[in-house]
This record gives C-alpha cells, sequence and structure tokens, in this order.
C-alpha cells in the first residue's frame, strides 16, 4: 500500500463507530474462511479480493481508506491509501502485523469492509453505510 492523495470525507463514521460495526456480539460475517488450513490465508486473500475488494475501491484508482492495522490505528484515524500490489491485502497485513484484521472504507465512505479474526475462522464484513 502507498499513501494516497486524496481526503477523508467529513461523513465517514468516527474510528469507533466503525470498530463497533465490525466487533460487536450482534455482527454477521459476509463471508466466514476455515483458519485451520495450510492456505487460509490464500483462502482469506481469494475471497476478500472477489467479496469485498469490488465494493471497497469500486471502479476507481482502488484508493480506500485504512484504520493503520496493529495497535493504535483507532488512534491516529482514517489513512487515504492504495493498494498497489491486489490481490491479498489480508495475508500482507498478517505478514506485518501477526494478523489480518483491519477495517476500511470505500473513499467515499459509504461502504465499510473489514476482516476479523475469530476462534476458528476469519470473518469478511462487508457493509452498505448509504
Amino acid at each position: 500500500m502507498k499513501l494516497a492523495n486524496a481526503e477523508v470525507p467529513a461523513t465517514v463514521p468516527s474510528t469507533i463507530e466503525a470498530i463497533r460495526m465490525v466487533a460487536g456480539f450482534d455482527v454477521e460475517p459476509t463471508l466466514t474462511i476455515d483458519a485451520g488450513p495450510p492456505d487460509a490465508l490464500h483462502q482469506l486473500d481469494l475471497q476478500w479480493h472477489e467479496k469485498a475488494w469490488p465494493v471497497l475501491a469500486g471502479p476507481g484508482a482502488g484508493t480506500f481508506l485504512i484504520l493503520p492495522p496493529g495497535g493504535g490505528g483507532a488512534a491516529v484515524g482514517w489513512v487515504p491509501v492504495t493498494d498497489i500490489a491486489p490481490p491479498g491485502l489480508p495475508s500482507r497485513i498478517a505478514a506485518v502485523t501477526g494478523a489480518a484484521e483491519f477495517v476500511a472504507l470505500s473513499a467515499d465512505g459509504m461502504h465499510l469492509c473489514a476482516v476479523t479474526e475469530e476462534e476458528y475462522e476469519y470473518w469478511i464484513i462487508v457493509r452498505s453505510l448509504g
């Protein structure tokens, strides 16, 4: 990923609101992937690219907003980025942070997409906010 020259819309949810949208007890995943098999991260990458990436990146240049993965991301806030090497975003994040978890918004703030790690599964969450 690289930083994008884009503004964060004033209408996007706060970082805390976004985290609650993917971490609340009532959250339902769009898709689950069994975390047990050796190729689980590869499967996560494939499903992310098929189910979430088109919603997140839209027809544009692939720019979106992300909370920096790992500790302290909520304090930093939304960061505009462009993924210059899709597919494979979840496994690339896991390689750096040790976990495939992250929360992202489409550049217009209308779609939230996330990956969470649950007990034995990866969850892909795709939500329309409009």
